[in-house]
């Protein structure tokens, strides 16, 4: 054979076997990039499966409102969402997990029944409490066990295996004592945060304290999972704890406010009355015992009969107050100097004309002394003492003692009431009229406020329903009282007022509130209601404002018959006072009050 041809079958191996092994390289070369391409895919792809890190978020919830003795008044509790997917469920153990679910859940079977008719992701309730959550997690673990629950393939070929599902949904505000102390716990809406339901304050302290309650710091736990899909608590765990809202204590008890709320609802039936109120203040420190109204209503529950008791009436309704203004008037006399308590007054027989307008008493006396005029409510006496006073005097004395503004009560949409002008106070008429409390108008916690002032030696104080508010750690904040100790008058004014208001009880038309062993005294009020077309129509507001001092206490208390109409008892005397001394009654059987025999009215 030649050496070209030898040559030429030998290039010929050559190349084939590069061509073989290019092959080869390629085939390998394809082969590890499908591989890579494989892996990448499935690291890239939407895959069901769970995260090595996981993140937790626990809600933080609003702070409670408690009693004076420290009884849970208002408090949250969080809901919680249960969720399954019904195709996860297996169908011949379907009836196994609606048994089982309605025996944790509390829901009936024929409501899950319902529910689980929808495909897909089925909510079965989105108010689960904490305790119920709790056992309903462990009942979806021991379904997965016992495999009710089983993967499938979604339409894009994703396996599934989700199972029962619980996640917050919301914040429930539970009222443990439904109408108990209504309206001043007022009541909430439901607003949504972030897919969670929360409440919000719309009247009452939840509304006035709604940045104290406020939650603080929601929780958050975030770590690697262990194969229960439980985050691993380690060095590289971020853990932040859920801060609650703070807690407000009251100065009120519910045995008091109880008691109180039965007296107003006995009263309100027996009287055929609109609706009746009482407050009860210490003298000194301004605290709140009781606030309290026949109008109540469950915050959980409220109906549309109850919209005209969603107001906290104390403050928000304004009248006029009649002849509880007496005494504040004859106060701005002494005060001023313009009135000696023995001076002799004219009363012309129980009629008397000033200007155009006729002025008449109950009493028909000739001459009264001055301090008589309020013992015996008379009308003609304090309109004559009233025109001593000049216009600048009435209207700045009666705002020093808190009226035409706000008390600083610790509650939303407080009214300040309507009083006339110092141009429109140079009128004898004016003058007169507001003396004995008409033409004018103010809040029920307005007077308790201005009567306060002579039993607490002639100091205005600001009225507080909340004694602290209690941080999350246990550290309390005392609520401050902005207005406290503004002298209004003199102390030895006070002191006359006090033994003018204690003959009112011991003999003028407060008679009925007498209790032995404690020093009472107060005003009686009997006002026409004014009608919504001009004039005066045959409905009355009855009220009795005053005191009840033991040798350690000191309490004033105001009481408000709205529009009676039993026969004849629209008399203060005859509806409010007795009222008053019920009031009284209760708080020495509860230890408020100690009676003294040698404080006995004689």
């Amino acid at each position: 054979m030649s050496p070209l041809f030898t040559s030429s079958v030998e290039v010929d191996q050559r190349i084939g076997k590069k061509t073989k092994l290019l092959l080869i390289i390629f085939l390998l070369g394809m082969g590890a990039l499908f591989f890579l391409g494989s892996i990448l895919h499935t690291a890239l792809s939407d895959r069901q499966i769970p995260k090595l890190v996981i993140k937790e978020t626990n809600r933080a919830l609003q702070g409670e409102i408690v009693s004076k003795e420290g009884f849970k008044l208002v408090f949250s509790q969080k809901l919680y969402k249960a969720m399954v997917n019904t195709h996860n469920i297996d169908p011949g153990k379907k009836e196994l997990f609606i048994r089982l679910f309605s025996i944790y859940s509390g829901i009936s079977q024929k409501k899950i029944r319902e529910r689980l008719r929808g495909r897909g992701n089925v909510v079965l309730s989105y108010s689960i409490d904490a305790n119920r959550a709790k056992y309903l997690k462990e009942l979806a673990r021991k379904l997965r066990l016992l495999k009710v629950f089983i993967p499938y393939k979604d339409r894009n070929g994703r396996i599934i295996k989700y199972g029962l599902s619980l996640t917050e949904s919301g914040e429930s505000r539970i009222f443990s004592y439904k109408d108990i102390l209504t309206p001043v716990l007022g009541f909430i809406r439901k607003r949504e945060d972030d897919g969670f339901t929360r409440p919000a304050g719309v009247k009452g302290l939840e509304k006035f304290y709604k940045e104290e309650l406020a939650p603080i710091q929601n929780g958050i736990v975030e770590g690697e999972r262990d194969i229960g899909n439980t985050i691993i608590l380690s060095g590289d765990s971020f853990v932040q704890p859920a801060i609650d809202g703070m807690t407000l204590r009251l100065n009120i008890s519910i045995s008091l406010q109880k008691g109180v709320e039965a007296l107003l609802d006995k009263a309100k039936h027996d009287l055929k009355a609109k609706e009746a109120i009482a407050c009860i203040m210490d003298a000194e420190s301004g605290k709140i015992l009781s606030l309290a109204s026949s109008n109540r209503y469950d915050p959980s529950n409220i109906r549309r009969k109850d919209y005209d008791s969603l107001n906290v009436s104390a403050v928000e309704y304004t009248y006029e107050p009649g002849s509880v203004m007496k005494p504040i008037t004859f106060a701005l006399l002494l005060k001023t100097r313009k009135v000696n308590p023995f001076d002799i007054v004219r009363t012309y027989g129980g009629r008397y004309k000033l200007g155009r307008k006729v002025i008449t008493d109950e009493h028909k006396e000739e001459w009264m002394s001055a301090e008589n005029v309020i013992v015996y409510s008379s009308n003609i006496g304090i309109a004559q003492l009233a025109q001593r006073l000049d216009a600048v005097e009435f209207t700045e004395g009666f705002r020093d003692f808190g009226f035409v503004k706000k008390t600083g009560i610790d509650l939303p949409y407080e009214h300040v009431g309507i009083m006339p002008n110092v141009m429109q106070m140079r009128s004898e008429i004016y003058k007169a009229t507001v003396a004995y409390g008409y033409g004018m108008r103010a809040t029920l916690m307005q007077l308790v406020c201005a009567y306060n002032v002579f039993n607490n030696r002639g100091r205005l104080i600001e009225p507080k329903i909340v004694s602290e508010i209690i941080d999350p750690f246990g550290k309390t904040y005392p609520v401050s009282q902005k207005a406290n100790r503004i002298q209004v008058i003199p102390p030895a004014t006070a002191a006359k007022m006090m033994n003018i208001l204690e003959k009112v009880v011991k003999k003028g038309t407060g008679t009925k509130a007498q209790t032995p062993g404690v020093r009472v005294g107060g005003k009686t009020g009997t006002a026409h209601i004014a009608g919504k077309k001009g004039g005066y129509v045959k409905l009355y507001n009855s009220s009795f404002i005053g005191f009840a001092n033991d040798k350690k206490h000191r309490y004033t208390i105001g009481v408000l018959i709205r529009e009676p109409k039993k026969k004849y008892h629209y008399f203060a005397s005859v509806s409010a006072v007795p009222l008053f001394k019920q009031i009284v009654d209760l708080m020495i059987e509860q230890g408020e009050l100690k009676p003294d025999i040698s404080l006995s009215n004689p």
